[in-house]
């Protein structure tokens, strides 16, 4: 019964941490995410997916390598914060091309180069994950 209501505490902190891994994504663009993906918006929804993987890479190796919730907890927060930095980075070493202005009018090359982006900086931070 024990490793039940662990698989289960464990599966529900894990989509927590997904979710508000994503409305802290969303704040951070001057758009809506879910307004632009309901027009149809393939280079926001490119950018979001990545996020959302990145996110899901960082979280699933911290599950995988931790016993404990707490240091789950931890190094997703660590490499949460990387996926951060990464965005911000982006913007910073492109300073011709304003990310969220070509998100929001739907350039999709932006949109997929920024997915690869998040999901490159989640497998490379989830190799740190010890």
């Amino acid at each position: 019964m024990t490793i039940v209501i662990n698989i289960v505490v464990s599966v529900v902190v894990i989509f927590l941490l997904q979710y508000l891994g994503m409305v802290i994504f969303s704040w951070m663009t001057p758009y809506r995410d879910m307004e632009e993906l309901r027009k149809g918006n393939m280079a926001a929804a490119l950018a979001l997916g990545g996020k959302f993987l990145g996110t899901a890479i960082i979280l699933g190796v911290a599950a995988y390598t931790n016993d404990s919730i707490w240091f789950m907890m931890l190094w997703f927060a660590v490499g949460y914060a990387c996926l951060i930095a990464a965005y911000w980075l982006f913007e910073l070493v492109t300073p011709k091309l304003k990310v969220s202005e070509h998100l929001q009018q739907g350039n999709v090359a932006v949109g997929a180069l920024l997915c690869f982006v998040f999901l490159g900086i989640g497998f490379a931070v989830s190799s740190l994950i010890i």
